[in-house]
């Protein structure tokens, strides 16, 4: 299928590994020229050969902790004329209300949820003015569920959630949608390191982290590229009666309500 997406140029944020450098090597395969956004410049440099070797197109890197606000101000100007802006970067951290600082809470929410909402700000002005562009929010599927022991990420998420159905659904006057993927478990680097150190801990052997993950769907986590592929769908002109709404894909665990 031809996604008409030949030709475009993108800004995918969290780009240097895992959900993030599969969009961005998804977009290069279709034609797109890209702009990488992450903390580490190094870490964007082996992103920026993926990316190129995915498909022939232009690839600017930009180091830039976008927790800070003026550093999305920043990220904004050198990015202004990009017709899809993929907010991906950030994690929250886990734990009860009392196991999660006031601190460590709002560190989590300026680089997820606030780093979200200031870059769509700056962007989706100038997308306004030209009367087109796509938004699209990966946010995550603890949004859709309420979880103690993540609260702040549930929480964070939830407002994300919420932030992309109100504006996706006045975007559109402007010719700008805004959709949001929920990513179930997915299968990243960072998410099996995790789990491998826990595994390590709790069952002696860190190649058992697999038993971890409690009854995964279709008896795997997901995969990066399965993101990647509805990502570049919906910022195609294929998906352009798509706004305001929020596309889940965790291999159908939130409808069977297991943890």
């Amino acid at each position: 299928m031809d996604l008409k997406l030949s030709g475009q140029t993108a800004l995918v944020t969290g780009a240097s590994r895992g959900i993030g450098l599969a969009i961005a090597q998804e977009f290069a395969r279709e034609g797109v020229h890209l702009h990488l956004a992450a903390r580490t410049a190094a870490d964007l440099e082996s992103a920026r050969a993926a990316v190129l070797a995915a498909g022939n197109v232009k690839v600017e890197c930009h180091a830039l902790d976008l927790s800070d606000g003026a550093n999305v101000a920043e990220l904004a100007k050198r990015c202004a004329g990009v017709d899809i802006l993929v907010n991906n970067a950030g994690a929250i951290p886990s734990g009860n209300l009392d196991a999660v600082t006031a601190t460590r809470w709002r560190d989590g929410w300026e680089l997820k949820v606030f780093g979200y909402i200031d870059l769509t700000r700056e962007l989706y002005a100038r997308m306004c003015q030209r009367k087109a562009g796509v938004i699209i929010n990966v946010i995550g599927i603890a949004g859709e569920r309420a979880l103690a022991h993540y609260i702040a990420g549930t929480t964070g998420n939830a407002g994300l959630m919420a932030f992309t159905r109100a504006l996706g659904g006045a975007s559109v006057d402007h010719n700008v949608r805004v959709v949001g993927v929920n990513p179930g478990q997915i299968e990243t680097d960072r998410l099996r390191t995790r789990l491998e150190i826990q595994a390590k801990k709790e069952l002696g052997d860190a190649a058992r982290w697999l038993e971890l993950i409690n009854s995964p769907p279709l008896g795997r986590l997901g995969r990066a590229d399965e993101i990647a592929d509805m990502v570049v769908f919906l910022a195609s002109p294929r998906a352009s009666y798509v706004s305001g709404t929020i596309v889940t894909i965790d291999g159908g665990r939130v409808a069977r309500n297991t943890a």
